[in-house]
């Protein structure tokens, strides 16, 4: 018997300590959801028994929620406007069908709506990007669904403009940097690398985003603030439109890995908050404030656990 006990408890303890791959789905090299991936990964590796991180670059929440429903990942950073529409099954965001093992683990920190805008083009206001040539972001990206939200808000179409590129955030800095572009809108979290480099290298300005145009988007953002000294020659706070990015995994995740994967994380909030400002936004009481899909049972569990989830 005493052996039977003793080769039961060794199983269970190489179960517990056995390699654990985790792909972790972020998205662009010039955003904020990629170096935030990798300084997760980081710490998972470091304080999750077995576990191996893949950080890898995507298009980030378009492409990650069809990653996921495919279980080609274990996490995800993606908005949560986008998360919707993904668990809907919205064909017009890149969805043909419901993306259903789609599994919320929290809400993490804001995206905030970046229009950026050369000096020489004097683009003051976003209407003022009606005949402009203007990136949006990679197409059917959840950029892209943002930015064509905030021009429909101004009432401005694609055909409005001088020229809609559909193209990533490092591209869209290259092409206006060489003068080929007047404005890139991006959404990202703050202390964006692409705008910060932008900005770095030419004179920009960083439009600002009114609250009445935030009210005409139909809900979809709220009102928020660009903080002063963001990005070079920025002097003042500057108005603009937000909403939420999450931490997203898929049904046929163990409820265990989800648990662990969010108690290091709080575990290590400091660290992470050093890694990235957009990371300061990032509060475990907060994880919970919008709830668009359901939630993973192993966050469900952490969650009780800490008293978030009553």
């Amino acid at each position: 018997m005493q052996a039977l006990i003793a080769l039961l408890l060794g199983l269970a303890m190489a179960a517990a300590h056995a390699d654990t791959d985790i792909v972790m789905l972020t998205g662009n090299t010039g955003g904020v959801y990629y170096p935030m991936g990798i300084a997760l990964g980081k710490i998972w590796e470091r304080t999750i028994p077995g576990a191996h991180v893949s950080v890898q670059a995507t298009q980030a929440s378009v492409e990650n929620f069809n990653l996921l429903q495919q279980r080609r990942g274990t996490f995800a950073f993606g908005q949560g406007d986008v998360m919707s529409a993904a668990f809907k099954g919205n064909v017009e965001a890149g969805f043909p069908s419901s993306r259903d093992r789609l599994r919320m683990v929290a809400a993490l920190f804001p995206n905030y709506l970046h229009v950026v805008a050369l000096k020489s083009a004097r683009i003051r206001s976003v209407y003022d990007l009606k005949g402009k040539r203007v990136s949006v972001g990679a197409s059917r990206s959840g950029n892209e669904l943002n930015a064509r939200a905030l021009l429909g808000a101004a009432s401005i179409s694609y055909a409005d403009l001088k020229r809609a590129d559909f193209v990533p955030y490092n591209d869209a800095v290259a092409l206006m940097r060489d003068g080929q572009l007047d404005a890139v809108i991006v959404s990202a979290g703050l202390g964006v690398k692409a705008v910060s480099e932008l900005a770095d290298s030419v004179p920009v300005d960083i439009v600002p985003i009114t609250p009445d145009l935030v009210a005409k988007a139909g809900g979809l953002f709220v009102a928020g603030t660009l903080p002063a000294h963001t990005y070079a020659g920025q002097a003042q706070d500057v108005p603009t439109a937000a909403l939420i990015n999450f931490l997203v995994t898929h049904s046929g995740v163990p409820d265990a890995l989800v648990y662990e994967a969010l108690k290091q994380l709080y575990s290590h909030l400091d660290e992470l908050r050093r890694s990235h400002l957009a990371a300061r936004d990032i509060v475990r009481d907060a994880a919970l404030s919008s709830r668009p899909i359901a939630l993973h049972p192993g966050a469900e569990r952490y969650f009780r656990e800490m008293g978030v989830l009553r």
